[in-house]
């Protein structure tokens, strides 16, 4: 029983999403720290007072926090793009292949793997024993004529 509980574990990615759960909440105890003690007080620096937070838009007997709303859509703000820049520090971009992931076909123009010899979609012979020369479309032949029509 416990194989099959590892071997779930370890088939379903289970682990692995487990591992990403406990990272991810280690991380936003960083990325919250980040900015409420870091940025928040520059914020609060360059905002007149903390009055614009209890803002309120009246219409009759209904109250909008509208301060309420900007303040946390700046703070999701903050947050969003603290949490940006320090995946962009652990997670790095793979540098481009010197092979190109596709090429057109030149018969049809669909885009095929560059190693083909067969387009999937045509069904042309892609191999040509010059490499420079242009492909030109193959055309079927013409139908025989029939004498007397």
């Amino acid at each position: 029983m416990f194989r099959e509980f590892k071997q779930f574990l370890i088939k379903q990615n289970a682990l692995a999403l487990a591992v990403a759960v406990v990272i991810g909440a280690a991380l936003n105890k960083v990325v919250s720290s980040i900015v409420d003690d870091l940025l928040m007080p520059i914020v609060a620096a360059a905002t007149p007072g903390g009055a614009w937070q209890q803002a309120t838009l009246d219409v009759g007997t209904v109250a909008f926090k509208v301060g309420s709303f900007a303040s946390a859509v700046l703070n999701f703000l903050i947050v969003g793009f603290v949490a940006w820049r320090i995946s962009k520090v652990f997670l790095k971009s793979e540098p481009p292949s010197a092979t190109p992931a596709t090429r057109p076909c030149a018969y049809c123009t669909m885009q095929i793997d560059p190693v083909a010899r067969r387009c999937p979609h045509c069904t042309s012979d892609l191999t040509d024993p010059d490499p420079t020369a242009p492909m030109m479309p193959r055309v079927a032949p013409a139908a025989p004529a029939v004498p007397g029509r």
